[in-house]
């Protein structure tokens, strides 16, 4: 069969599916819009190969599975002519008015393809310019964004042909942007395929391991989900409730993130058992209930895994109630309820609001975009990198709904504290801010605020400014990119005198807390970029540099002891292994008190003289840290090499006990460094091994497969660390336990 021959049946195909839900005289300028991108885009190809118009085809279809109008139809058809072949807009407008034409015209201003380089700045730029335009556009019409993600998935879908560096980039953006920016519009069909997708070539071995975990189970959890759903349509049937009933499969990323999430439980893929779960389809919200009845009737509920999203719906529209019960009574099982208007809402988002009659169907439609709207206002204050920061941290992450005194309700990211609340009220209302109530007692700036607290400011009567310390990340006084902007907008106009004054302040200040007795002030502002010592004092007092990088550059070359001294060796890592947030490439190393790997959650620990000592987050040296000013974000960068570390199996002794244990770390590919045996009497051994271990994941399978050991009772992460003058011994943490 020919190519063209596929591709009409390809339009015939997308065709009826319009007709499904499209008045027939809406039909024609979808069939026009073909032929004229046929004709337009003859003899071009794409990368892999296949023909150019094979894509368009491909973005319309998306759409139509969300029934999208025939002008979005028509305009994903056409929204490569103009950039690509060189069609005149006005053309397009002739052909097919003014609606579509300003559809594709605003498609084409997206369609800047992002060129990644080495060079952070020059990747980023073009990004963040990209981000802005489509925002805007989405404030404008939300149908280009519908026709931009439709276009990336399949951009995803064809991947394969690009070269690897750019197969990267584009699934990094699409975790980092476009997967976000579907969830917030609530446009789950899409949401979870561009996940999917992204993380196969981000993480293709992850990827293929979990796909392979699930199908080899397949089978087995299948057949118990149509068990169960069966007694569940049988149960709602005699209590008279007209429901559907249906499994409900879990995807590939959602399945890795919440084996990230059981890793740091100590819990393998076998734990999981939500990777299939029960949906109940129901025509009002009052059988929502009453099916919930029926359900917890049949089967014991887990008190702590119920929500009802009805009562209490997500920012982004979604509605279901949500309960975790005992099948059989054994087994836990996810079961999901609602209506199937809310599940048409909850898959297509804000799509689903969408009609072909008219623009907008329910006049709840912009209170759902409100958020996009007070965004492009933010934007025009913002530099690109700012803009970027403040999608990410406080557009396209979960929310929490909180009320002023008065009864408003705010939404704010989570993790949101009472500061970010004041700068989301008024601007002016954050620089006045002394203090906060939150459900009628004071709590401390860096408290984080829960959905349905009720937040009061107290403010000062005259006028008055942030403090430097709300810039500090480790005190936690300001989490949204928009409190920090203004904060930092504020110091800027002040007087260059007052900057100076408060800069030569903070800089006395970090010279007497680390015990430096003399420093040339030519270089320090030379090592910062800055011709005179005036500029940097300026630059450290208006807060665009942090006391953390002036610690960091006034410890590099200290050869004072630390207050953290390890007694193993530094295990020194690559440049590019740990990046410290904020700063250039710094001298690091791991920290043999906690062992941190690749996956786990870390910190960095300003020492004087030797770099900056990584720690786990939940390291005893980090939480009884009294300078948290030494403290400093760092995250994990390109991770190619392997880490020693120590575990400790307690086990019951028996004869082999050694072998069966080796024989597992040698299977999965693990060194062994060294290995002592401790005999702790009553019939009981201990066995500590040293390993060369490359991530989080990799350990986490390996103790899994250990603890499986017959007569292993528990396996743990050790370390020993000396604190002051004293030596305290501790637990890396129980992995396994029986």
């Amino acid at each position: 069969m020919s190519y063209y021959e596929i591709a009409d049946m390809e339009i015939s195909s997308l065709i009826a599916k319009a007709r499904e839900y499209l008045p027939a005289d809406r039909i024609a300028p979808i069939e026009s819009a073909y032929q004229f991108a046929a004709q337009a885009h003859e003899g071009q190809k794409r990368k892999s190969g296949e023909p150019y118009v094979q894509h368009p085809l491909e973005v319309a279809t998306t759409l139509a599975d969300l029934q999208l109008d025939a002008d979005t139809l028509a305009a994903a058809l056409l929204h490569d002519v103009v950039e690509d072949c060189g069609i005149p807009l006005h053309d397009i407008e002739a052909n097919f008015g003014p609606e579509i034409a300003r559809l594709v015209d605003s498609s084409t201003k997206l369609n800047t393809v992002i060129k990644p380089t080495r060079e952070k700045k020059t990747r980023r730029e073009p990004q963040t310019e990209n981000l802005r335009k489509m925002l805007i556009a989405m404030a404008e019409d939300l149908r280009v964004v519908f026709i931009k993600l439709a276009d990336r998935l399949h951009n995803l879908r064809t991947l394969h042909a690009l070269p690897v560096e750019k197969r990267r980039a584009i699934a990094q953006e699409t975790l980092d942007i476009y997967a976000p920016l579907a969830h917030r519009l609530g446009i789950w069909a899409v949401k979870w395929q561009l996940e999917d997708l992204a993380f196969r070539y981000l993480e293709p071995r992850q990827y293929h391991q979990i796909a392979r975990l699930v199908s080899k189970q397949r089978a087995e959890r299948e057949s118990f989900i149509n068990e169960a759903s069966h007694v569940l349509a049988e149960g709602l049937r005699k209590a008279g409730v007209e429901a559907k009933v249906s499994g409900r499969p879990k995807h590939i990323y959602s399945t890795y993130q919440k084996m990230c999430k059981y890793s740091v439980q100590g819990k393998d893929f076998g734990d999981i058992h939500d990777l299939f779960a029960l949906r109940v389809l129901v025509d009002k919200v009052s059988d929502c209930y009453k099916a919930l009845g029926v359900i917890h009737s049949f089967w014991h509920p887990i008190p702590e895994e119920f929500d009802d999203l009805i009562a209490n719906p997500k920012d982004n529209g979604y509605q279901s109630l949500h309960s975790t019960v005992m099948c059989q009574g054994t087994t836990p099982l996810e079961v999901q309820i609602r209506t199937y208007e809310m599940h048409q809402v909850n898959e297509y988002g804000v799509a689903a609001h969408w009609s072909y009659k008219e623009e907008r169907v329910d006049k709840s439609f912009d209170n759902k975009i409100a958020w996009l709207r007070q965004l492009i206002e933010w934007q025009k204050d913002l530099s690109s990198e700012e803009f970027l920061e403040s999608v990410k941290t406080d557009i396209l992450i979960d929310r929490v709904f909180v009320f002023t005194p008065k009864g408003e309700i705010k939404d704010l990211p989570r993790g949101a504290t009472p500061l970010d609340f004041a700068f989301r009220i008024h601007t002016d209302l954050g620089y006045r801010c002394i203090g906060a109530k939150v459900n009628g007692r004071l709590v401390p700036f860096s408290h984080a605020l829960s959905n349905g607290d009720v937040v009061e400011i107290m403010a000062a009567k005259g006028e008055r400014g942030p403090s430097l310390d709300w810039l500090n990340p480790e005190l936690g006084y300001i989490k949204t990119s928009h409190a920090q902007t203004k904060v930092r907008q504020w110091f800027n106009k002040q007087e260059r005198t007052q900057n100076i004054e408060a800069g030569k302040h903070l800089f006395n200040k970090e010279v007497k807390r680390l015990g430096i007795e003399s420093v040339n002030f030519e270089e320090i502002a030379g090592l910062f970029g800055y011709e005179s010592p005036d500029d940097f004092f300026a630059s450290l007092g208006c807060g665009n540099i942090s006391p953390t990088q002036v610690a960091l550059k006034l410890t590099a070359s200290s050869e004072q002891p630390q207050e953290i001294v390890e007694t193993l060796p530094a295990r020194r890592i690559s440049p590019s292994s740990v990046k410290v947030l904020g700063t250039g490439d710094l001298l690091t190393y791991l920290a043999n008190c906690c062992h941190p790997l690749p996956g786990d959650k870390i910190i960095g620990y300003i020492t004087q003289g030797r770099g900056i000592a990584v720690h786990r987050k939940d390291c005893v040296n980090i939480i009884n840290e009294v300078e948290k000013e030494r403290l400093i974000g760092v995250a994990w960068g390109d991770v190619e090499q392997v880490y020693p570390l120590t575990i400790q199996i307690d086990a019951w002794d028996r004869v082999g006990l050694l072998r069966d244990i080796t024989v597992i770390v040698a299977a999965e590919g693990v060194n062994i460094n060294s290995a002592n045996l401790k005999d702790n009497g009553n019939n009981t051994t201990s066995i500590s091994l040293t390993l060369e271990i490359k991530d989080l994941n990799q350990l986490t399978s390996l103790t899994s497969k250990i603890y499986q050991v017959w007569g292993v009772t528990s396996v743990a992460r050790t370390g020993r660390v000396q604190v002051g003058t004293g030596t305290q011994h501790e637990e890396g943490g129980i992995i396994a336990q029986n």
